[in-house]
C-alpha cells in the first residue's frame, strides 16, 4: 500500500508496484522526483508487476557477474573482469575491487528525499536511512546492501522535510541508450529548498555511476546558501565528479553526469523556466 500519515510522511509498502507509485496523485505532487523515477523504470509491463522493494534490492546487471562463463570477484573469483574487458556501463565513482553500478532508478530519488527503510528479520525490526542501506564492494563484496540472511525490506518511509508541502522542489533525470526502456547510463535525483533565488538546503544523488546510489555532498556544499545560476550549477557538477576515475570505455559518463547535474539544478532553481534574451 501507499499512504500519507497526518504529518505528511509517506509510507510505501515494499510490495507496492512501481506503477502504483508513479501514478499516485499525491506522490506526484509532494515528491515528484520519486514518481518520476518510478515512471522511468523499465516498460509498463515491468512497472505493473515490479515492486518498490524489489527495485531497491535488485542485484547488479554487470554482464560478467551475470555470465555463467565468468567466475568474477563477486562470485568468489580472483578478478573483476571489468578491469580487463568492456567497462562501458561500469562505475566511475566508488569502484574497487568490483566496479559494478547500482541498477535502481528509484533509490537515488528516495535518498534525495531523505527516505528510510524498515527491515524485518529474526533479530527484530530495524529502521535504517536508505543512504546507509547500501554498501560499497570495498565494505561487502558478496552483496550490495546491509541485509543479513533472513531479513527483508518491509516498508519505505519518506519524511515530509523535502516534500513540496515543506517548500522543497524535486527532480529526477535519467540518460539511457534506448528511450523506450533501459537502465541508466547516468542519472541524477535532486531536492532543493529555496528562499527566493537562494538555496537553503540541497540533496544531490547520482545513479548509474557507482556501486551504490552516490550522494554528492560536494555538489550540495557548492549550492547551499547561494543563488543557483549557470556558473554555480557548473561548479557543483565539477565538484561532484572531481574524484571520478573512469575506466577504458566509460569516460563518457563524466561529461554526461555533469550535464545532468547542471540541468537538474538550473531547472529546480526556476531559471530553467526563464525566457532567454529576446
Amino acid at each position: 500500500g501507499i499512504r500519507f500519515a497526518g504529518d505528511g510522511t509517506l509510507h510505501v509498502g515494499a510490495l507496492a508496484t512501481l506503477t502504483a507509485l508513479a501514478d499516485h496523485d499525491r506522490v506526484r505532487g509532494e515528491f515528484p522526483a520519486i514518481a518520476q523515477a518510478a515512471l522511468s523504470v523499465g516498460s509498463p509491463e515491468i512497472r505493473n508487476v515490479g515492486t518498490v522493494g524489489g527495485n531497491l534490492c535488485q542485484r547488479p546487471r554487470c554482464w560478467y557477474y551475470r555470465s555463467s562463463l565468468h567466475k568474477c570477484l563477486k562470485k568468489g573469483g580472483d578478478v573483476c573482469f571489468t578491469t580487463l574487458g568492456n567497462s562501458r556501463y561500469h562505475a566511475i565513482l566508488g569502484g574497487g575491487p568490483s566496479f559494478i553500478v547500482h541498477p535502481s532508478d528509484l533509490a537515488p530519488a528516495l535518498i534525495a528525499c531523505d527516505a528510510r527503510v524498515l527491515i524485518a528479520g529474526r533479530g527484530g525490526k530495524k529502521d535504517v536511512p536508505l543512504e546507509k542501506f547500501y554498501v560499497l564492494p570495498s565494505v561487502r563484496l558478496d552483496h550490495e546492501t546491509i541485509l543479513a540472511p533472513g531479513e527483508i525490506v518491509t516498508e519505505v518511509v519518506v519524511p515530509p522535510a523535502f516534500s513540496a508541502a515543506a517548500g522543497a522542489r524535486g527532480l529526477f533525470l535519467k540518460f539511457r541508450e534506448r528511450e523506450s526502456f533501459d537502465f541508466a547510463l547516468a542519472s541524477v535525483a535532486a531536492s532543493l529548498k529555496m528562499d527566493g533565488a537562494t538555496c537553503t538546503a540541497a540533496r544531490v544523488v547520482l545513479g548509474g555511476v557507482a556501486p551504490v546510489p552516490w550522494r554528492s555532498g560536494e555538489a550540495e556544499k557548492v549550492v547551499t546558501g547561494k543563488a543557483i545560476d549557470v556558473p554555480a550549477a557548473a561548479l557543483a557538477a565539477e565538484a561532484a565528479l572531481k574524484d571520478a576515475s573512469p575506466m577504458t570505455h566509460n569516460g563518457y559518463k563524466v561529461p554526461l553526469t555533469k550535464a545532468l547535474i547542471q540541468r537538474a539544478l538550473i531547472e529546480l532553481s526556476g531559471r530553467g523556466r526563464e525566457p532567454g534574451p529576446g
